[in-house]
């Protein structure tokens, strides 16, 4: 029999918003040895609840086991795996590029083709927002080979399934502390 296939799940969790439910997921993670790609979570309009979504790799049989074991927490009221289902999913990157006056209109013109946002200019850098699919992500950063990358900072994945039914569990949207 041959070597599992890595495969990724995307796991969004509704969670209750009580101390330490962070700790207690990323735990079960960390106690089977796995390796979380993101992990990122936000209080929702009901701030009794919480959205969580953690990336993560490995092969079926360990994955749908660390899927089962989250959904065993207490706190965890609602679970799914978003690349097994339709859903929507995203990142967020800034890009430090380093750029001299003369690269300016060329390096707006390719950020422009990829749907991103100049949020910083200085005199010898600029920083660039850019969402989208991680491929997206990886293509655009192939295109700045030209330019001279100085920092990059990048959230992690959130998602959300699509159709106006997950809409009526209580807390999905988020809401930003003031």
């Amino acid at each position: 029999m041959g070597a599992s296939q890595e495969k990724r799940k995307v796991l969004m969790m509704l969670v209750e918003n009580n101390y330490g439910v962070t700790s207690r997921i990323s735990g079960v993670f960390s106690r089977r040895g796995f390796n979380i790609d993101s992990f990122t979570g936000c209080d929702t309009l009901d701030q009794r609840y919480s959205r969580i979504t953690v990336v993560v790799r490995g092969d079926d049989r360990s994955l749908d086991q660390i899927e089962k074991q989250v959904s065993k927490l207490e706190d965890v009221l609602y679970i799914t795996d978003l690349a097994s289902c339709e859903s929507v999913c995203r990142m967020l990157m800034l890009f430090k590029v380093k750029v001299q006056p003369e690269q300016r209109e060329s390096l707006m013109a390719v950020t422009d083709i990829f749907h991103g946002h100049i949020v910083d200019v200085t005199r010898d850098s600029m920083i660039i927002e850019m969402t989208g699919k991680r491929e997206k992500l990886n293509a655009f950063i192939d295109v700045l080979d030209d330019y001279e990358i100085l920092e990059v900072s990048s959230s992690g994945m959130i998602g959300l399934e699509r159709g106006a039914e997950t809409a009526r569990k209580p807390g999905v949207n988020c809401r930003l502390k003031e």
